[in-house]
């Protein structure tokens, strides 16, 4: 078939790997002049299914009252006159209670392990290199209350196969020596030894050389504007160039992994996604004292903070990315909520990072009120979803391309997970077993 993917950030770049991989012809179309350019261009670098905690859980209301109006909030909704933002909020709500947290870990663990393994046999077959290190990730708390609210998420992680141990603080230190300078603040920590981290950009940029070393066609710097639907199909949908002419583009499917512009394009065809932008930061800056600086990937669940490190020809540098700002399409820097980040991470490593070098970057993550993506069918035919990864992106997106790629071939997607438009039980008969292919 001839397979339209909309957008060329990790998802898009996944999904048109996996598709080629299963026999596809593939052109893929984003409005960007290199791939990996939006959202998937400066984030945290964290394989992370050990981050399967959503936002919305039993303690986020009282939370995000509390933090209503601090402009460096880990969660700040600044509340719009915008129907979307509100509905969506009221859904964050309704899957704030224990059963609905359970029921969205239950499934960004199963994706997450899924992804990882996918990804994992990816790199073993191409040799793709993007700053990788297989370290871990560590969690730590420096508030009780935090600490002890972690116990039971990581115990069902466990039981759903993500061994994320539940360590202490010194033991967190043996792990991660550069955190002996906040030892005395430690309540403690858990530790996934299975997880990863990496450049994301880098990884979407070097396999979309792949995609198109197989044949697949990139067409940069066209921008999207419009889905055409005719019987119940897309039948092509709309462009705008590079030198600003009008074009049609055909296909017989269509993929929307568009992030946080995928709902703007389906609501006109009846299609209303669950997906507002929460506002992600990040600042990337060089180590200035290697003795101090983190070598395993760390999570601040306080601060909602990641922490990740790269070693390559572009040097020795620090990502530190987070918090989310729920405030429309806006991707504006407020310099207070950078500073919030820049500050944390001295209290933590004081010397390791050269903030006076400090890079300062802002992303729209495609948030769904669970945390929990769209991956699989729509109302129309030949439209697919790979689209509301939120926070975790770079974690699942290995694995949702492979699986998107095996419901656009009529396949059966190997993972145990709600994907849109198949019955997770009793799966169409017309579909066949996967396989995963790296």
């Amino acid at each position: 078939m001839r397979v339209i993917v909309l957008g060329a950030g990790l998802l898009g770049v996944t999904s048109a790997y996996f598709l080629q991989q299963l026999g596809h012809e593939v052109t893929v179309i984003d409005r960007q002049g290199a791939p990996g350019a939006e959202t998937s261009f400066a984030n945290g670098g964290q394989i992370s299914v050990s981050h399967a905690e959503p936002w919305a859980n039993p303690s986020a209301p009282l939370k995000v009252l509390q933090w209503l109006g601090k402009e460096d909030a880990p969660l700040l909704f600044r509340l719009r006159a915008d129907m979307r933002q509100w509905l969506w909020g009221l859904a964050f709500l309704r899957n704030c209670t224990p059963a609905r947290t359970r029921h969205n870990i239950e499934q960004i663990v199963s994706l997450g392990t899924y992804s990882r393994s996918v990804l994992q046999q990816l790199r073993a077959a191409t040799g793709i290199q993007y700053d990788q290190r297989t370290q871990g990730i560590l969690h730590f708390y420096t508030n009780a209350k935090e600490f002890a609210g972690a116990l039971a998420p990581a115990e069902q992680m466990r039981a759903l196969g993500c061994e994320r141990q539940v360590i202490s603080a010194d033991e967190a230190v043996r792990i991660e020596p550069a955190l002996a300078h906040i030892r005395p603040q430690l309540a403690g920590a858990t530790f996934t030894a299975e997880d990863e981290s990496g450049d994301a950009n880098q990884f979407t940029r070097e396999l979309a050389k792949l995609c198109e070393a197989a044949g697949v066609q990139f067409r940069l710097g066209h921008h999207i504007t419009a889905l055409r639907e005719a019987g119940g199909n897309i039948d092509h949908v709309e462009v705008t160039n590079a030198e600003g002419r009008f074009e049609r583009v055909q296909g017989d499917a269509f993929v929307l992994a568009m992030g946080s512009f995928s709902p703007l394009l389906a609501q006109p065809l009846g299609i209303h996604l669950p997906i507002y932008p929460a506002k992600g930061y990040s600042v990337t800056m060089p180590v200035k004292d290697a003795s101090k600086a983190h070598q395993v990937s760390l999570t601040d669940d306080e601060f909602k903070l990641v922490f990740s490190r790269y070693t390559s020809q572009q040097g020795d540098r620090l990502r530190i990315a987070g918090t989310a700002e729920l405030n429309g399409y806006d991707r504006h820097l407020n310099q207070v909520r950078c500073d919030a980040i820049v500050r944390r991470v001295e209290q933590l490593f004081p010397g390791a990072g050269d903030a006076s070098q400090a890079q300062f970057w802002t992303g729209l993550r495609p948030a769904t009120p669970s945390n929990v993506p769209l991956i699989g069918k729509t109302k129309l035919a030949n439209l697919f979803l790979n689209t509301g990864h939120g926070t975790l992106g770079w974690t699942h997106a290995c694995g949702s391309g492979q699986a998107l790629a095996d419901i656009v071939s009529g396949r059966a997607p190997q993972v145990d997970f709600d994907f849109q438009g198949l019955e997770r039980d009793r799966r169409p008969a017309a579909l066949l077993p996967s396989r995963t292919t790296a």
